[in-house]
Protein backbone atom coordinates (compact mmCIF):
# COMPACT_ATOMS: atom_id res chain seq x y z
CA UNK A 1 0.00 0.00 0.00
CA UNK A 2 2.07 2.91 -1.02
CA UNK A 3 -0.09 5.97 -0.65
CA UNK A 4 -0.26 9.30 -1.89
CA UNK A 5 1.71 11.97 0.05
CA UNK A 6 0.09 13.61 3.17
CA UNK A 7 -1.83 16.81 2.02
CA UNK A 8 -1.00 19.56 4.80
CA UNK A 9 -3.74 20.55 6.92
CA UNK A 10 -4.83 24.81 6.77
CA UNK A 11 -2.61 26.62 9.82
CA UNK A 12 -6.22 27.95 10.97
CA UNK A 13 -7.35 24.56 12.08
CA UNK A 14 -3.93 23.26 13.28
CA UNK A 15 -4.15 26.09 15.97
CA UNK A 16 -7.48 25.67 16.45
CA UNK A 17 -6.79 22.10 17.28
CA UNK A 18 -3.39 22.87 19.27
CA UNK A 19 -5.71 25.14 21.59
CA UNK A 20 -8.28 22.36 22.31
CA UNK A 21 -6.24 20.60 23.21
CA UNK A 22 -3.50 22.42 25.29
CA UNK A 23 -0.24 22.13 22.94
CA UNK A 24 1.62 24.80 21.91
CA UNK A 25 1.81 24.90 17.90
CA UNK A 26 5.43 25.19 16.57
CA UNK A 27 4.85 25.62 13.07
CA UNK A 28 8.42 26.25 11.22
CA UNK A 29 9.69 24.41 7.88
CA UNK A 30 8.17 21.13 7.94
CA UNK A 31 10.18 18.33 8.40
CA UNK A 32 10.60 15.04 6.25
CA UNK A 33 10.62 12.35 7.96
CA UNK A 34 10.95 8.38 7.33
CA UNK A 35 9.59 6.04 10.17
CA UNK A 36 10.68 2.62 10.21
CA UNK A 37 8.50 0.11 12.07
CA UNK A 38 8.00 -3.62 12.08
CA UNK A 39 4.54 -3.08 11.19
CA UNK A 40 2.06 -0.19 10.82
CA UNK A 41 -1.02 -2.58 9.11
CA UNK A 42 -0.46 -4.60 12.15
CA UNK A 43 -1.35 -5.05 15.63
CA UNK A 44 -0.66 -8.55 16.51
CA UNK A 45 0.94 -9.07 19.32
CA UNK A 46 2.24 -5.44 18.72
CA UNK A 47 0.64 -2.98 21.11
CA UNK A 48 2.67 -0.45 20.28
CA UNK A 49 1.45 0.23 16.82
CA UNK A 50 -1.37 2.52 18.89
CA UNK A 51 1.12 5.10 19.40
CA UNK A 52 3.03 4.61 16.12
CA UNK A 53 0.20 5.27 14.45
CA UNK A 54 -1.45 8.10 16.49
CA UNK A 55 1.85 9.68 16.83
CA UNK A 56 2.25 9.74 13.00
CA UNK A 57 -0.96 11.11 12.18
CA UNK A 58 -0.39 13.72 14.64
CA UNK A 59 2.88 14.50 12.23
CA UNK A 60 0.77 15.20 9.57
CA UNK A 61 -1.80 17.08 11.03
CA UNK A 62 1.12 19.66 12.30
CA UNK A 63 2.56 19.94 8.33
CA UNK A 64 5.13 17.22 8.19
CA UNK A 65 5.69 14.96 5.74
CA UNK A 66 5.61 11.66 7.06
CA UNK A 67 6.30 8.14 5.08
CA UNK A 68 5.99 4.92 7.17
CA UNK A 69 7.95 1.71 6.20
CA UNK A 70 7.37 -1.42 6.06
CA UNK A 71 9.24 -4.55 5.67
CA UNK A 72 7.16 -6.89 3.35
CA UNK A 73 6.86 -10.20 5.20
CA UNK A 74 6.57 -8.82 9.05
CA UNK A 75 6.15 -11.04 11.87
CA UNK A 76 3.56 -9.13 12.92
CA UNK A 77 1.65 -9.04 9.71
CA UNK A 78 2.22 -12.80 8.42
CA UNK A 79 0.68 -14.10 12.63
CA UNK A 80 -2.12 -11.73 12.01
CA UNK A 81 -2.99 -13.24 8.42
CA UNK A 82 -1.94 -17.12 9.64
CA UNK A 83 -3.88 -17.07 12.91
CA UNK A 84 -7.01 -14.90 12.36
CA UNK A 85 -7.96 -15.92 9.07
CA UNK A 86 -11.25 -12.97 8.43
CA UNK A 87 -10.34 -10.54 11.06
CA UNK A 88 -7.18 -10.22 9.53
CA UNK A 89 -8.93 -8.89 6.79
CA UNK A 90 -11.18 -6.93 9.03
CA UNK A 91 -8.84 -5.62 10.74
CA UNK A 92 -6.15 -4.74 7.92
CA UNK A 93 -9.25 -3.30 6.28
CA UNK A 94 -10.01 -0.89 9.33
CA UNK A 95 -6.41 0.32 9.52
CA UNK A 96 -7.19 1.72 5.90
CA UNK A 97 -10.40 2.93 6.80
CA UNK A 98 -9.08 4.98 9.92
CA UNK A 99 -5.59 6.03 8.76
CA UNK A 100 -6.00 7.43 4.88
CA UNK A 101 -3.09 10.07 5.97
CA UNK A 102 -0.37 7.46 6.81
CA UNK A 103 1.52 6.89 3.75
CA UNK A 104 2.68 3.55 3.89
CA UNK A 105 5.76 1.98 1.96
CA UNK A 106 6.56 -1.76 2.38
CA UNK A 107 10.30 -3.06 1.23
CA UNK A 108 12.17 -5.73 0.65
CA UNK A 109 15.95 -6.72 2.09
CA UNK A 110 17.20 -7.49 -0.77
CA UNK A 111 19.85 -7.24 -3.77
CA UNK A 112 19.76 -3.45 -4.51
CA UNK A 113 17.86 -2.55 -1.09
CA UNK A 114 20.65 0.11 -0.71
CA UNK A 115 19.99 1.64 -4.12
CA UNK A 116 16.39 1.98 -2.99
CA UNK A 117 16.85 3.66 0.30
CA UNK A 118 19.43 5.88 -1.77
CA UNK A 119 16.72 6.90 -3.52
CA UNK A 120 14.08 7.49 -1.00
CA UNK A 121 16.29 9.11 1.21
CA UNK A 122 17.07 11.82 -0.70
CA UNK A 123 16.70 15.05 0.62
CA UNK A 124 14.63 13.61 4.40
CA UNK A 125 15.47 15.18 7.54
CA UNK A 126 14.88 12.71 9.90
CA UNK A 127 15.05 9.05 9.87
CA UNK A 128 13.18 7.12 12.76
CA UNK A 129 13.85 3.32 13.60
CA UNK A 130 11.35 1.64 16.12
CA UNK A 131 13.31 -0.53 18.24
CA UNK A 132 11.49 -3.79 16.60
CA UNK A 133 12.91 -3.78 13.13
CA UNK A 134 15.47 -6.55 11.57
CA UNK A 135 19.41 -4.98 12.72
CA UNK A 136 20.74 -5.59 9.07
CA UNK A 137 18.39 -3.45 7.33
CA UNK A 138 18.73 -0.42 10.12
CA UNK A 139 22.64 -0.98 9.17
CA UNK A 140 22.21 -0.29 5.78
CA UNK A 141 20.33 2.43 6.13
CA UNK A 142 22.97 4.37 8.33
CA UNK A 143 25.48 3.50 6.35
CA UNK A 144 24.03 6.33 4.26
CA UNK A 145 23.51 8.36 6.73
CA UNK A 146 26.72 10.28 6.15
CA UNK A 147 26.23 10.82 2.47
CA UNK A 148 22.81 11.62 2.80
CA UNK A 149 22.93 13.76 5.61
CA UNK A 150 19.82 13.02 7.82
CA UNK A 151 19.46 12.66 11.66
CA UNK A 152 18.62 9.07 12.74
CA UNK A 153 16.94 9.14 15.96
CA UNK A 154 16.27 4.96 18.11
CA UNK A 155 12.79 4.99 19.13
CA UNK A 156 12.76 1.86 22.03
CA UNK A 157 9.22 1.30 23.66
CA UNK A 158 10.39 -2.34 25.01
CA UNK A 159 12.56 -3.57 28.00
CA UNK A 160 14.89 -5.26 26.12
CA UNK A 161 17.78 -2.71 27.07
CA UNK A 162 17.50 -4.14 30.69
CA UNK A 163 16.14 -7.50 29.87
CA UNK A 164 18.55 -8.35 26.51
CA UNK A 165 20.89 -5.36 25.67
CA UNK A 166 23.00 -7.52 23.22
CA UNK A 167 20.14 -7.31 21.08
CA UNK A 168 20.02 -3.97 20.89
CA UNK A 169 24.24 -3.49 20.53
CA UNK A 170 23.13 -4.99 17.02
CA UNK A 171 21.84 -1.63 15.71
CA UNK A 172 24.67 0.19 15.49
CA UNK A 173 23.47 2.57 18.13
CA UNK A 174 26.79 5.07 18.48
CA UNK A 175 25.42 6.16 14.82
CA UNK A 176 22.35 7.30 15.99
CA UNK A 177 21.99 11.07 16.76
CA UNK A 178 19.81 10.47 20.31
CA UNK A 179 17.36 7.94 21.29
CA UNK A 180 13.79 8.39 22.01
CA UNK A 181 12.82 5.82 24.96
CA UNK A 182 9.64 5.74 26.36
CA UNK A 183 10.80 5.91 29.98
CA UNK A 184 12.89 8.01 32.43
CA UNK A 185 14.78 4.71 33.91
CA UNK A 186 15.11 3.04 30.30
CA UNK A 187 16.06 6.60 29.01
CA UNK A 188 19.01 6.15 32.03
CA UNK A 189 20.36 2.80 30.41
CA UNK A 190 20.88 4.18 27.23
CA UNK A 191 23.13 6.90 28.95
CA UNK A 192 24.58 4.97 31.56
CA UNK A 193 25.37 1.21 30.03
CA UNK A 194 25.34 2.19 26.31
CA UNK A 195 27.46 5.49 26.26
CA UNK A 196 24.47 7.39 24.07
CA UNK A 197 24.68 11.28 24.69
CA UNK A 198 21.42 12.51 24.04
CA UNK A 199 18.57 10.28 25.15
CA UNK A 200 15.26 12.02 26.01
CA UNK A 201 12.35 10.33 28.20
CA UNK A 202 9.48 9.68 25.40
CA UNK A 203 6.40 8.29 26.84
CA UNK A 204 4.08 7.00 24.71
CA UNK A 205 0.28 8.20 25.17
CA UNK A 206 -3.14 7.67 23.54
CA UNK A 207 -4.56 8.28 19.82
CA UNK A 208 -7.69 9.95 21.37
CA UNK A 209 -9.32 10.31 17.62
CA UNK A 210 -9.55 6.42 17.72
CA UNK A 211 -9.23 5.61 21.50
CA UNK A 212 -12.10 7.53 23.41
CA UNK A 213 -15.41 6.74 25.34
CA UNK A 214 -18.05 5.34 23.31
CA UNK A 215 -21.45 4.72 24.30
CA UNK A 216 -22.08 1.48 24.80
CA UNK A 217 -24.32 -1.57 26.70
CA UNK A 218 -21.93 -3.33 29.11
CA UNK A 219 -22.06 -6.93 28.75
CA UNK A 220 -18.75 -7.70 30.56
CA UNK A 221 -17.97 -6.61 34.43
CA UNK A 222 -14.35 -6.85 33.99
CA UNK A 223 -12.35 -6.75 31.04
CA UNK A 224 -8.36 -7.82 30.42
CA UNK A 225 -6.71 -7.03 27.22
CA UNK A 226 -3.54 -8.51 26.97
CA UNK A 227 -1.36 -11.30 25.77
CA UNK A 228 -0.50 -13.87 27.92
CA UNK A 229 3.27 -12.69 28.26
CA UNK A 230 5.80 -15.03 27.63
CA UNK A 231 6.04 -16.26 30.88
CA UNK A 232 6.67 -12.51 31.90
CA UNK A 233 3.70 -12.04 33.98
CA UNK A 234 2.00 -15.93 34.30
CA UNK A 235 2.26 -15.58 37.74
CA UNK A 236 0.50 -11.91 38.03
CA UNK A 237 -1.94 -12.88 35.61
CA UNK A 238 -2.80 -16.23 38.15
CA UNK A 239 -2.92 -13.86 41.18
CA UNK A 240 -4.50 -10.71 39.79
CA UNK A 241 -6.75 -12.26 37.34
CA UNK A 242 -7.11 -15.72 37.39
CA UNK A 243 -8.18 -16.26 41.68
CA UNK A 244 -10.22 -12.99 41.74
CA UNK A 245 -12.03 -14.25 39.14
CA UNK A 246 -12.57 -17.86 40.72
CA UNK A 247 -13.57 -16.38 43.95
CA UNK A 248 -16.20 -13.71 41.93
CA UNK A 249 -18.49 -16.13 40.24
CA UNK A 250 -21.22 -13.51 40.34
CA UNK A 251 -19.58 -11.84 38.05
CA UNK A 252 -18.24 -11.79 34.04
CA UNK A 253 -14.79 -11.51 33.14
CA UNK A 254 -13.19 -11.49 29.71
CA UNK A 255 -9.93 -11.52 28.51
CA UNK A 256 -8.94 -10.69 25.01
CA UNK A 257 -5.27 -11.31 23.24
CA UNK A 258 -3.28 -13.59 21.45
CA UNK A 259 -0.43 -16.33 22.20
CA UNK A 260 -2.42 -18.10 25.00
CA UNK A 261 -1.16 -21.59 24.76
CA UNK A 262 -3.63 -24.33 25.46
CA UNK A 263 -2.83 -24.63 29.35
CA UNK A 264 -3.00 -20.66 29.56
CA UNK A 265 -6.77 -20.89 27.85
CA UNK A 266 -7.63 -24.04 29.94
CA UNK A 267 -6.70 -22.21 33.15
CA UNK A 268 -8.50 -18.98 31.98
CA UNK A 269 -11.90 -21.66 31.60
CA UNK A 270 -11.36 -22.96 35.29
CA UNK A 271 -11.30 -19.90 36.52
CA UNK A 272 -14.73 -18.83 34.43
CA UNK A 273 -13.45 -15.78 32.42
CA UNK A 274 -14.70 -15.75 28.98
CA UNK A 275 -11.68 -16.28 26.36
CA UNK A 276 -12.56 -13.63 23.05
CA UNK A 277 -9.16 -14.41 21.78
CA UNK A 278 -7.60 -11.72 19.42
CA UNK A 279 -8.92 -8.23 19.47
CA UNK A 280 -7.85 -5.84 16.99
CA UNK A 281 -6.45 -2.70 18.26
CA UNK A 282 -9.08 -0.01 16.87
CA UNK A 283 -11.62 -2.33 18.67
CA UNK A 284 -10.54 -1.66 22.08
CA UNK A 285 -12.51 1.27 22.22
CA UNK A 286 -15.65 -0.64 22.08
CA UNK A 287 -14.40 -3.46 24.40
CA UNK A 288 -13.75 -0.70 27.14
CA UNK A 289 -17.13 1.02 26.42
CA UNK A 290 -19.22 -2.67 27.25
CA UNK A 291 -17.29 -3.26 30.52
CA UNK A 292 -17.63 -1.92 33.95
CA UNK A 293 -13.86 -1.87 35.39
CA UNK A 294 -10.73 -2.81 33.06
CA UNK A 295 -7.43 -4.28 34.21
CA UNK A 296 -3.92 -3.63 34.14
CA UNK A 297 -0.94 -6.08 35.03
CA UNK A 298 1.99 -5.04 33.62
CA UNK A 299 5.04 -7.87 32.79
CA UNK A 300 7.43 -7.60 35.71
CA UNK A 301 10.20 -5.71 33.93
CA UNK A 302 8.02 -3.06 34.36
CA UNK A 303 7.15 -3.51 37.94
CA UNK A 304 10.69 -4.31 38.62
CA UNK A 305 13.75 -2.61 37.16
CA UNK A 306 12.02 -0.13 34.62
CA UNK A 307 9.10 0.48 37.31
CA UNK A 308 7.66 3.65 36.43
CA UNK A 309 7.00 3.19 32.85
CA UNK A 310 2.90 2.87 32.26
CA UNK A 311 2.47 0.75 29.16
CA UNK A 312 0.34 1.56 26.38
CA UNK A 313 -2.72 -0.17 28.01
CA UNK A 314 -2.81 2.40 30.43
CA UNK A 315 -3.13 5.38 28.08
CA UNK A 316 -5.77 3.32 25.91
CA UNK A 317 -7.81 2.49 28.67
CA UNK A 318 -8.19 6.02 30.21
CA UNK A 319 -8.62 7.78 26.84
CA UNK A 320 -11.20 5.56 26.42
CA UNK A 321 -13.29 6.63 30.17
CA UNK A 322 -12.36 2.89 31.64
CA UNK A 323 -12.32 2.79 35.53
CA UNK A 324 -8.89 1.44 35.63
CA UNK A 325 -7.76 -1.21 38.58
CA UNK A 326 -3.56 -2.40 38.14
CA UNK A 327 -1.46 -5.01 39.63
CA UNK A 328 1.46 -3.31 41.38
CA UNK A 329 3.53 -0.17 39.32
CA UNK A 330 5.35 2.43 40.63
CA UNK A 331 4.37 6.14 38.39
CA UNK A 332 7.32 7.07 39.72
CA UNK A 333 7.47 10.01 37.23
CA UNK A 334 4.08 11.25 38.25
CA UNK A 335 2.39 10.90 34.67
CA UNK A 336 -0.77 10.59 36.49
CA UNK A 337 -2.76 10.76 40.07
CA UNK A 338 -2.33 7.07 41.99
CA UNK A 339 -6.05 6.64 43.65
CA UNK A 340 -7.55 9.08 41.38
CA UNK A 341 -6.99 8.47 37.86
CA UNK A 342 -6.26 4.80 38.50
CA UNK A 343 -6.14 2.14 41.30
CA UNK A 344 -3.42 0.14 42.38
CA UNK A 345 -3.29 -2.90 44.33
CA UNK A 346 -0.63 -4.83 45.92
CA UNK A 347 -1.85 -8.30 46.43
CA UNK A 348 -4.63 -10.81 44.71
CA UNK A 349 -6.85 -10.37 47.74
CA UNK A 350 -6.82 -6.59 47.36
CA UNK A 351 -7.34 -7.19 43.80
CA UNK A 352 -10.19 -8.68 44.68
CA UNK A 353 -11.82 -6.31 46.87
CA UNK A 354 -11.18 -3.82 44.89
CA UNK A 355 -13.11 -5.06 42.21
CA UNK A 356 -16.01 -6.28 44.03
CA UNK A 357 -16.20 -2.41 45.95
CA UNK A 358 -16.30 -0.73 42.43
CA UNK A 359 -18.79 -3.28 40.91
CA UNK A 360 -21.10 -2.07 43.52
CA UNK A 361 -20.28 1.56 43.32
CA UNK A 362 -21.24 3.26 39.80
CA UNK A 363 -20.42 6.76 41.53
CA UNK A 364 -17.08 5.93 42.18
CA UNK A 365 -16.47 3.97 38.47
CA UNK A 366 -17.35 7.66 37.22
CA UNK A 367 -15.41 9.84 39.09
CA UNK A 368 -12.34 7.28 38.57
CA UNK A 369 -12.95 7.28 34.77
CA UNK A 370 -13.79 10.49 34.50
CA UNK A 371 -10.24 11.79 36.51
CA UNK A 372 -8.12 9.40 33.93
CA UNK A 373 -10.00 11.16 31.03
CA UNK A 374 -9.22 14.50 32.00
CA UNK A 375 -5.32 13.16 32.47
CA UNK A 376 -5.15 11.87 29.05
CA UNK A 377 -6.51 15.17 27.44
CA UNK A 378 -4.94 17.41 29.84
CA UNK A 379 -0.82 15.63 29.32
CA UNK A 380 -1.01 12.31 27.53
CA UNK A 381 -2.20 12.70 23.55
CA UNK A 382 -0.47 11.93 20.75
CA UNK A 383 -1.03 15.48 20.14
CA UNK A 384 1.28 16.09 22.96
CA UNK A 385 4.02 13.71 21.96
CA UNK A 386 3.91 15.21 18.20
CA UNK A 387 5.19 18.61 19.44
CA UNK A 388 7.45 17.19 21.84
CA UNK A 389 9.01 14.95 18.79
CA UNK A 390 8.82 18.11 16.37
CA UNK A 391 11.07 19.76 19.14
CA UNK A 392 13.45 17.32 19.24
CA UNK A 393 13.86 16.93 15.85
CA UNK A 394 14.08 21.04 14.83
CA UNK A 395 17.02 20.81 17.72
CA UNK A 396 18.60 17.68 16.06
CA UNK A 397 18.67 18.99 12.36
CA UNK A 398 19.44 22.92 12.99
CA UNK A 399 22.24 21.74 15.25
CA UNK A 400 23.51 19.46 12.30
CA UNK A 401 23.24 22.17 9.92
CA UNK A 402 24.85 24.38 12.38
CA UNK A 403 28.03 21.79 11.66
CA UNK A 404 28.16 21.87 7.90
CA UNK A 405 27.98 25.65 7.86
Amino acid sequence: MRGTSPQFSPISKLTARAEHLGVPLLMRSPLNICYFAQSWVSDWNHGNVHFLRGLASELVRMGHRVRCYEQLGSWSLMNLVRHEGERAIEAIDTFRERFPQLDVHFYENKNGFANEMMRELRGVDVVIFHEWNDPAVVQQVLSLKKRLGFTALFHDTHHRAYSDPGALLQMGLHLFDGVLAFGEALRRIYVNSFGIGRAWTFHEAADVENFRPLASQRDCDVLWLGNWGDEERTQELEEFLLRPAEELPEFTFVAHGVRYPREAQEKLREAGIQFRGYLPNLEAAAAYARSHIALHIPRRQYSGGLGGIPTIRVFEALACGAALVCSPWEDRENLFRRGEDYLCVSSGAAMKSEIENLLKDETARRQLASHGLETIQRRHTCRHRAAQLTEICEELVRGAQAQVA
